[in-house]
Formats: C-alpha cells, structure tokens, sequence
C-alpha cells in the first residue's frame, strides 16, 4: 500500500477499561484540502465472555508467562473477531489500528502496557496492523495518554472541547497553537465496580445512583484528592484508583450504595465541570463515550457548566475512540505525528505506533 495516498479504508478495534466490550468500526479517512474527514461505513461492540472479563481484570496479577500467553491469545480472539465482523466482502481495509486492552499504565516507571499482540491480529486477518501506540510516548517520558486529542484536533475542530466518559474522563481544547489534555477524573471504572454488588455491569441512565443521597463528607474527601491540584498534562490510571480512591470509598462502606454512587457523580460533576469553566466558560463542548448514556451524570453536568453540553447521536458516541485509533493507524503509516507531546509531557513530539505486517 502507498503511505503517501490521501484516503483510506480503515478497521479501528478499541477496549477501553470499563469493559464494555470490543468496539469495532470500518471507516473511510479522506484528506483532503489540508483536513482530514471520516465516514462510518459499519461498527460494532462485541460484549466480553464472563471469561474473558474475568481474563483481562485479573491480567496485572499474572505471571511473566501467563501475561504473555494471554497477550498472544487475546490477539488471536481479537483478530477471529475482526474476521467475523469483515464477513462482507465489498471491505477491503487498507489497514486495522488495534488498541488492545490496557494491563499496565504507570508512566512515572515509563511503564504501559496493552495485551492484543497486533503481530497475531494482522497473522489472523491477513491486513497489516498498527498496534502500541502508547509505549514511544511513555520512552520518550510522556504519559502515553491521552491520545485521542490527536484526532480531537484533526477531526472535531469545530467544538471549543472535547470531552470523553469511559472509564476515566478526559478533555482537549486548543490552546493557542498547541493542543492541551488530560485525564479529568474516574468515571465508569468506578461506578461499574460499584454496582457489580448488585449483579449489575452498568448503572444504566444513572438509576442506581439517581435514587441516593449525596454525603458530604465523602464528596469532601473525594474533591480534596490531590490528584485534582496537578497541573496538565497528567493522567489517571486503574493504579491511582485502587490506591487512592477506593480507599475513600471502602471506608464509606456502612453507607447505602445508592447514596456512595450518587456522591460519585456528584463529584465527577464537579471536576468536569470546574475544568470546563476554566478552560472554555461559554464554549461547545463535544460528548462522547459510554459515559454520556448516564443521563443522570450528563444533567448534573450541564447543570454546573455554562456553557453549552453538545451530545452527538449514538454512532459518534460509541465509536468515537476507535475511529480516532483508526486515523492515528493512517498517520502511522504515513510516517506523521500521531503523538503531541504538548498532551502527553514527552519529551519531544513522536510518530507511535508497531506496524505489524499481514500475510
């Protein structure tokens, strides 16, 4: 394939760490007139086994061998599953950018580390594929993450931010000539593991959560969170949360669970919106992720910021992610940042990413 055309046919795989699933899209990246554009061709979610889910929570506790045989086997389920998802055979996918699923992400170690060996992807699917997008950054002293404002800038331009609700929250904005970033605080990650008690995977729209109370004196503790003084870029991690969060709420345990989820939001409400006030106080700021089907957290949101909350229909919302991984694929290959170290602290802008070539 020549780097250098100017419109691609793309597969982009994305598993973020709620674990909702593998999200899967096919879509056409055009450049055009010095932008880029997309069209959402097909798309799909592919919701974990009970093994799998079991599989990919348990992987930071594996041994040096398991790790690395999960690696190879969650490529090779990932690549059945692009095959299967690719059954029309009209698609030709010029190439599959694979995030993988993330086991490890402690940058201060210079650490990450997502498992999908993108080597067993493209030996599966026949179709070279772009994967580790984050360990040059981490190298070159970043954080990795986020990444998504890359295509925030090439694709969404026209929002004064964006912001996206998975298991963690993140936002980007222009700021003068540079794009700017950061992991705003823990979301889904969060309340999923809350209302698992309940033999839930989700709070669907906010309910469980929507029915509490909020407690001041966790909301306090929680909104005291050092975390929350650092200046960008920084990120957050699965780490941080079982250190430093959990803690607050496991001692707030005796509560009802309903009024600990409702101070949640309360408090994710808070930092979104406290952050967006700041950045963009009169602006439109784009939503997207798992997240913004909690009607609940999105009203409490839109409720403290002055601004204007835009939520995108259901396509843009789920997919959003992995269509930004499908362009970061197309720059890899093209041989053009993909990674700004204005976002993620490196010590130097870099072109990130593992080709991985297919049969």
């Amino acid at each position: 394939m020549k780097q250098i055309k100017n419109s691609y046919c793309c597969v982009g795989a994305m598993s973020g760490t709620s674990l909702d699933g593998l999200d899967l899209l096919v879509c056409e990246l055009t450049y055009t007139q010095k932008k880029w554009s997309y069209t959402f061709i097909k798309c799909c979610t592919i919701a974990y086994s009970k093994t799998w889910l079991e599989r990919l929570k348990t992987a930071p506790s594996l041994s040096g061998r398991a790790l690395l045989l999960l690696h190879r086997q969650y490529g090779t389920w990932m690549g059945e599953a692009i095959n299967s998802f690719l059954q029309d055979e009209s698609i030709k996918p010029d190439l599959i950018a694979s995030h993988g699923h993330t086991v490890f992400h402690e940058p201060d170690l210079n650490l990450n580390f997502q498992v999908g060996d993108g080597n067993m992807v493209a030996a599966q699917t026949g179709i070279q594929t772009v994967s580790d997008f984050r360990s040059l950054d981490v190298c070159l002293n970043g954080q990795g993450a986020p990444l998504v404002p890359v295509g925030d800038a090439h694709l969404f331009s026209n929002y004064s931010a964006c912001v996206n609700i998975g298991g963690f929250a993140n936002v980007s904005c222009q700021e003068n000539d540079k794009r700017i970033a950061w992991d705003m605080c823990p979301v889904n990650y969060v309340v999923n593991r809350l209302v698992a008690d309940k033999g839930l995977q989700m709070d669907k729209g906010g309910e469980v959560g929507r029915k509490g109370v909020v407690l001041p004196q966790l909301l306090q503790e929680l909104n005291d969170l050092s975390y929350y003084q650092l200046d960008a870029p920084k990120t957050l991690s699965q780490e941080w949360v079982d250190k430093y969060f959990w803690k607050l709420i496991h001692a707030s345990s005796h509560h009802a669970l309903e009024d600990i989820i409702r101070t949640c939001y309360e408090h994710f409400s808070i930092v979104i919106s406290h952050d967006l006030n700041n950045l963009v106080p009169d602006g439109s700021v784009l939503f997207t992720g798992g997240g913004v089907k909690n009607t609940f957290l999105i009203q409490l949101i839109a409720e403290k910021y002055t601004g204007n909350v835009s939520v995108p229909n259901e396509q843009l919302i789920d997919y959003k992610e992995a269509l930004v991984f499908a362009l970061l694929g197309v720059l890899r290959l093209r041989s053009e940042v993909n990674c700004w170290q204005s976002v993620t602290g490196a010590d130097t802008d870099s072109c990130s990413g593992v080709i991985n070539s297919g049969k």
